[in-house]
């Protein structure tokens, strides 16, 4: 269903909140390639501030390897889901059987020839996945976009396409980040929590449902776009330093026990 914007402020995160965030887009504003992202000083205090509030209900999704997460987030005390729920720093019971498969060999190859053919992509291989980067070379984008359709195609039963922002990835068939987000919801910390999930593209949709169906919040970073015309997040924050400088206000507030000040390039979205 399509919807339009209003005027208004994302709900405030309270203490009875599972906070469930991604990385690029969202916390880190997007670089021209994966490793020249910029953690912002107090980034990972802030963190800390909201998982000590939240009793250690917060956690990291991200299409980046665990380990990646690791480095970037250093000292950060909260949970680490990576590969789209491929991997986690936590056992999840419900989902751990089902993961862990590695994309074909033979699709890796031919992503691998496509790289090699144009410089300016970037191919990146993960434990569960891979991911096709064209974000510096849209000229090729339209070419990578046949191949990734063709190879989505020869091994659905294997795999799944995400069609990102300048991005094509691959993930294991029955891997999401909604499926993470539910599995956590089932486990302490985030046992009879409210998803408040925060993200800013496609691969997040999954996530903004499971925060819908189970009454809590979906938020959406970035302005609109024709690819997001029918994300069904709830509400929209403008940017990734909005969404930062909100964050620490929360963590502010939730310390001191008062409601966050709502201030900031902020919409609410209902169905029309």
């Amino acid at each position: 269903m399509r919807r339009r914007p209003r005027t208004g402020v994302p709900p405030a995160i309270g203490a009875d909140t599972g906070l469930f965030l991604d990385v690029d887009g969202t916390l880190l504003d997007i670089a021209p390639t994966p490793d020249a992202v910029v953690v912002h000083e107090g980034l990972v205090e802030t963190l800390n501030r909201l998982s000590a509030a939240l009793d250690g209900a917060v956690a990291l999704v991200s299409g980046r390897r665990r380990a990646d997460l690791r480095s970037l987030f250093r000292g950060a005390d909260v949970v680490l889901v990576g590969e789209h729920g491929a991997t986690a720093s936590v056992a999840l019971p419900a989902i751990d059987a089902a993961r862990g498969e590695r994309p074909p060999p033979a699709l890796t190859a031919a992503l691998r020839r496509f790289a090699a053919r144009h410089p300016d992509t970037l191919l990146e291989l993960k434990g569960h996945g891979a991911a096709l980067h064209v974000r510096r070379a849209p000229a090729a984008a339209p070419a990578a976009r046949r191949l990734a359709l063709a190879l989505a195609e020869t091994y659905r039963d294997r795999v799944r396409l995400l069609r990102g922002k300048a991005v094509f990835e691959f993930i294991p068939t029955g891997t999401s980040k909604g499926r993470a987000i539910e599995a956590l919801l089932d486990e302490e910390p985030f046992r009879g929590r409210v998803p408040y999930v925060v993200g800013d593209d496609v691969t997040d949709e999954d996530g903004f449902a499971v925060a819908n169906r189970r009454g809590g919040v979906s938020l959406r970073v970035g302005s609109a776009d024709l690819r997001m015309a029918e994300s069904s997040a709830h509400f929209t924050i403008a940017n990734p330093p909005q969404l930062r400088k909100w964050l620490r206000r929360c963590a502010e507030a939730l310390g001191s026990g008062a409601r966050p000040d709502a201030r900031g390039n902020h919409r609410t979205l209902r169905a029309s």
